[in-house]
């Protein structure tokens, strides 16, 4: 690639631009969205580089800080203590995020409060983000990204957990950033889902994946096997028939990272399902819904998929305390309308 040839071109949509683009159609904006996501792009760039640099910076290590998160979920956490990374990961959020002057609460994955901000840099939205998801990876060079989901307070009050503790249905976006061969932005604002990549060249995410759709059927399916002993009944069942299909057709592929937003983004382009579910060790399923299940969830249905938590629509569900879980199942329209049916199917036993 010519990358001198690459900075002297005028078509390259850069995300700044395309937000710029958006905020145009609606004449009331104030550009205030504008900025914000401006802040998180920068967010997203330095961890990038840090993420990146992990290794040779000696960050990679224990900070000897128990993940909030960490010290209460299943075994599979193995209970450890949390990376130098996602201790700088938060801190660089929290700081682009309060710096903007447009937030006036945050709630962190590693932060068991949430973040209240100071009046004089007060604004209107509220941001929940994980800021590196699937650090426990970080050693193994699998990718790992950060996750956020943005609310707009309606009215001038004193912010409460309530303007947080909302509907994902009520979100006004929701993205994630992806660290791994690339670096890959994908956002959704409510009316589609975009991607972009950062040209290290121009350090500019420049728009790579338009109008992203998820095909409405896949031929893969994303789940922890070894949990399999403790599944219900319709998690067992949906994961026999993609092995198994009883009308003939060949079976799904199993494909499995760990990692939440490296199984979601291949689920995004190439269809398919993702599921954390419940299970006996985990009733409530083990991915918070503030963070992870609703932004995840705001993009699947914004690129034509659907997300279900086994009894609803997962934007409908209604979090009571910020690091509530959820179980999940998103992905291609067709695969999740099989899925509820199981669980339509099961209802209708009991």
């Amino acid at each position: 690639m010519d990358h001198a040839a690459d900075a002297h071109r005028t078509d390259l949509m850069t995300i700044t631009r395309f937000v710029l683009n958006e905020q145009s159609k609606y004449p009331e904006s104030r550009g205030d969205f504008t900025i914000l996501l401006n802040h998180i792009v920068l967010g997203c760039k330095f961890v990038c580089s840090s993420v990146n640099k992990a290794g040779l910076a000696k960050l990679i290590g224990l900070a000897g800080e128990i993940n909030i998160q960490a010290s209460t979920c299943s075994n599979e956490c193995f209970g450890e203590e949390q990376k130098k990374l996602d201790v700088l990961s938060n801190e660089v959020f929290i700081k682009a995020l309060v710096s903007s002057g447009r937030t006036c609460i945050l709630v962190s994955e590693e932060d068991e409060d949430a973040i209240i901000v100071e009046p004089s840099k007060r604004g209107r939205y509220c941001v929940v983000f994980d800021p590196l998801d699937g650090s426990s990876n970080i050693d193994c060079g699998v990718s790992i990204g950060t996750i956020f989901g943005i609310y707009m307070v309606k009215d001038d009050h004193e912010p409460t957990l309530a303007d947080v503790l909302q509907p994902g249905k009520q979100m006004v976006a929701a993205g994630y950033c992806m660290y791994g061969s690339s670096c890959t932005l994908v956002l959704s604002t409510g009316k589609g889902v975009n991607g972009f990549t950062l040209d290290p060249s121009l350090g500019e995410f420049i728009l790579t994946h338009p109008d992203i759709r998820i095909p409405k059927k896949g031929k893969i399916y994303s789940v922890n096997e070894g949990n399999a002993k403790n599944w219900d009944g319709p998690t067992a069942k949906y994961v026999e028939n993609c092995k198994f299909p009883k009308d003939g057709s060949p079976s799904k592929s199993l494909r499995y990272i760990g990692s939440m937003v490296g199984d979601v983004h291949r689920t995004l382009l190439y269809g398919g399902t993702f599921m954390y579910p419940a299970d006996k060790k985990s009733p409530s399923g083990k991915l918070r819904v503030l963070y992870e299940v609703f932004p995840m969830s705001f993009l699947m249905e914004n690129a034509g998929g659907q997300a279900f938590t086994g009894k609803q629509r997962a934007l409908d569900l209604v979090p009571t305390k910020i690091h509530d879980r959820s179980p999940i199942f998103l992905g291609s329209y067709d695969d999740i309308e099989e899925i509820k049916a199981l669980y339509a199917a099961e209802g209708k036993k009991e």
